[in-house]
C-alpha cells in the first residue's frame, strides 16, 4: 500500500493495471484484482482524480462551488480542507486539514485511524478559535462534509459553504499541493511506528511548511509571513 500510494503520487493516471504492471517491473507478484482492491481500501483512483476518501452521502445536500473567478487576496476570505491517507511501517491513518486559501498556511490539522466526522469537527473549531471566522469553507463532497454536524458547524459561525464538483481535483488544488508536500518531503522519508510518531513527525514537518520553508507562488515567503502581513496590514488600514 505505501508502494502504491508513492506510484499514485507519481503516475496520477495509473489505474490498476498500470500499477499492477509498475509493481511487477519492480519484481513484486501482484495482481490487478488485488491491487485494485487496495487502492480502494486507501481511497485512490486513477485519471487525475483525487484521493476519494471520503464518500458522498446520496441523502445529503449539496453545495456550489463559490470559488470559481473570486479574487482571493487576504487571510480568511477562504479556507479549504481535505482528508488524504497516511502510510505508517504497519497499518495507515488518515490525516484531516484546514488551509488558508490566500496564504497557504496550515491552520489545523488533525489525525484519525477511522474516517468519522468527529475529527475534521475538532480540527475547524479549533481553528476557528484560533484564527477567527472565514467567509467562505471549501471541501469536496465526501460525507463528512455534507453531514449534518458539520454543515451546522459552519451555518452557526455564519460561514458561507462551498464544495468542488465531483470528480474536480482542480476545485481544491491548494489543498492536493500541501498533501504532495507532506507526502514527497516528509511521509516517504519515514516509516512512522506508531499514531505517535506520525504525529511528531507531521507536526515537525507542518510547522517547518508554515514558518520556514519558502513557497514560490508566495514569492519566496512562507505562508507565516504571508498571513501575519496580511493581517497587520488590514487593522493598520483599519
Amino acid at each position: 500500500m505505501r508502494r502504491i500510494d508513492e506510484l499514485h503520487l507519481q503516475y496520477p493516471f495509473a489505474g490498476a493495471r498500470m500499477l499492477r504492471d509498475l509493481l511487477r517491473q519492480e519484481g513484486q507478484a501482484v495482481g490487478r484484482r488485488h491491487v485494485a482492491t487496495l487502492m480502494r481500501r486507501m481511497g485512490l483512483e486513477a485519471l487525475y482524480r483525487k484521493p476519494h476518501l471520503s464518500r458522498r452521502h446520496l441523502a445529503h445536500r449539496v453545495y456550489p462551488y463559490l470559488l470559481r473567478d473570486l479574487t482571493i487576496s487576504r487571510p480568511n476570505h477562504v479556507w479549504a480542507a481535505d482528508i488524504t491517507y497516511i502510510p505508517m511501517a504497519r497499518g495507515f491513518v488518515y490525516l484531516f486539514a484546514v488551509l488558508d486559501w490566500a496564504s497557504r498556511r496550515v491552520l489545523s490539522w488533525r489525525l484519525s485511524n477511522t474516517l468519522t466526522t468527529d475529527f475534521c469537527l475538532d480540527a475547524v473549531q479549533d481553528a476557528i478559535t484560533r484564527y477567527g471566522i472565514p467567509t467562505i469553507f471549501n471541501t469536496d463532497q465526501g460525507c463528512q462534509f455534507t453531514s449534518q454536524e458539520f454543515i451546522g458547524l459552519l451555518t452557526h459561525h455564519g460561514i458561507q459553504t462551498s464544495m468542488d464538483g465531483k470528480g474536480c481535483w482542480r476545485d481544491n488544488v491548494f489543498v492536493e499541493r500541501l498533501w504532495k508536500s507532506i507526502k514527497y518531503e516528509e511521509v516517504s522519508r519515514h516509516a512512522y511506528d506508531t499514531v505517535s510518531a506520525a504525529h511528531q513527525g507531521l507536526e515537525r514537518y507542518l510547522t517547518f511548511y508554515n514558518q520556514t520553508r519558502p513557497h514560490q507562488a508566495l514569492d519566496g515567503k512562507t505562508p507565516d509571513q504571508v498571513y501575519d502581513d496580511n493581517l497587520t496590514t488590514r487593522r493598520t488600514a483599519a
